[in-house]
């Protein structure tokens, strides 16, 4: 059995993440190297992603029709940890982690996990009735998976982490149009939020997210305050050109201009120092990642292994395309990490855990292969 599963496996995909990894790594060390704070913590992640490994591998054997149960459990769990985090003390301007004797926990990150899979579960389960029952079961059903979407956006909302929630909307459109959702309910909610805009920016993002968003559309507003992070990116960059400075030769990573290195910004870290090349590659491997889940997601045996596939896939996608547009100024900066490329323990459980699922449902293409 095991052989099967072998050789069924994308490796693809898992070579695309080792390589990330590697260069996170490295990003990681230069980002640190000329700091006594951040000195050691491309070691720490280096010990994270063995751990992390080693469950990728746990979860690539299991049967993955255990994940239902697993994902509803993670789902209630994390809920409840993002209403006790919203009394945590304030780190960074959020309420978003557990300090956990110096080692802190981001619930919202495992809560994608939860997420994915229980909106998955639930929509399989749920498909014909929805299809085909009552109105008022149709009604019943419709406002439990309201409850299931929202619930997690709205307590992180609350945090305030504005950059997270959006990640789990993505996850919520790609299951949907996943399973069937058509283009003019798509539509409807973008224009519905596009009418939303002016409450979200007055009423639910805090002063420092809305100061953000002004300086997205015009940095030099305040270049020396919330200005600073996203003009800094923009210079170390620029300044990589086509090879880059070299490494640990960077003047924005090395004299300290650069915010947040080893996580918002490991990218700009990366460009600057390795160049336009690098930073052409490193999309390139997200690219090929996300087409190799989109395949996963294609021939899985069943609607649910799709569903967390596909999940998996909207929110690699929106980290990616959100740090890196962020470093570049396409988009306003939330703090999002990179996948697989940021420092940070829960990112790197979370990434490791949905990419495992992946290598499970790629490995079980053949409805045969499923263990019973």
């Amino acid at each position: 059995m095991y052989k099967k599963l072998l050789k069924n496996t994308d490796y693809i995909i898992l070579i695309t993440v080792l390589i990330l990894f590697v260069i996170g790594v490295i990003g990681i060390y230069t980002a640190g190297y000329n700091t006594d704070v951040n000195k050691d913590e491309y070691i720490k992640q280096i010990i994270w992603f063995s751990a992390v490994f080693v469950i990728m591998i746990v979860i690539w054997a299991v049967d993955y029709n255990f994940f239902g149960i697993v994902g509803y459990i993670l789902y209630a769990v994390n809920l409840i940890l993002l209403v006790a985090v919203l009394f945590m003390p304030s780190l960074m301007g959020a309420n978003s982690w557990f300090n956990l004797g110096g080692m802190l926990y981001q619930p919202s990150e495992l809560m994608k996990i939860g997420y994915i899979i229980s909106l998955s579960k639930f929509l399989t389960v749920f498909k014909n009735d929805l299809a085909n029952g009552s109105i008022k079961k149709k009604i019943l059903i419709l406002g439990l998976l309201f409850l299931l979407l929202s619930l997690p956006v709205i307590l992180i909302l609350l945090q305030p982490d504005f950059g997270t929630a959006v990640a789990f909307l993505f996850i919520a459109a790609f299951i949907l149009f996943k399973m069937g959702l058509k283009y003019r309910y798509i539509f409807g909610c973008a224009l519905i939020l596009v009418i939303l805009i002016p409450v979200i920016f007055l009423f639910l993002l805090n002063p420092t997210q809305q100061e953000r968003i002004k300086v997205f559309l015009d940095p030099e507003l305040d270049p020396l305050g919330s200005g600073y992070n996203a003009i800094q990116s923009k210079i170390a960059v620029g300044s990589g050109m086509l090879f880059g400075t070299g490494l640990l030769q960077g003047a924005q990573t090395q004299y300290g201009y650069l915010p947040i290195k080893s996580t918002d910004f490991i990218f700009s870290v990366l460009s600057e120092e390795l160049g336009f090349f690098m930073s052409v590659f490193i999309i390139i491997l997200y690219v090929v990642l996300i087409l190799r889940i989109i395949r996963v997601s294609k021939n899985a045996p069943d609607e649910f292994s799709s569903c967390i596939a596909i999940g998996v896939c909207g929110m690699l996608f929106f980290h990616f395309v959100q740090n890196i547009g962020m470093t570049i100024g396409l988009l306003p900066i939330t703090g999002v990490p990179l996948p697989f490329l940021s420092y940070g323990g829960s990112s790197l459980i979370t990434n490791g855990i949905a990419i495992g699922m992946v290598l499970n449902i790629s490995a079980r293409k053949n409805k045969n292969m499923i263990f019973g």
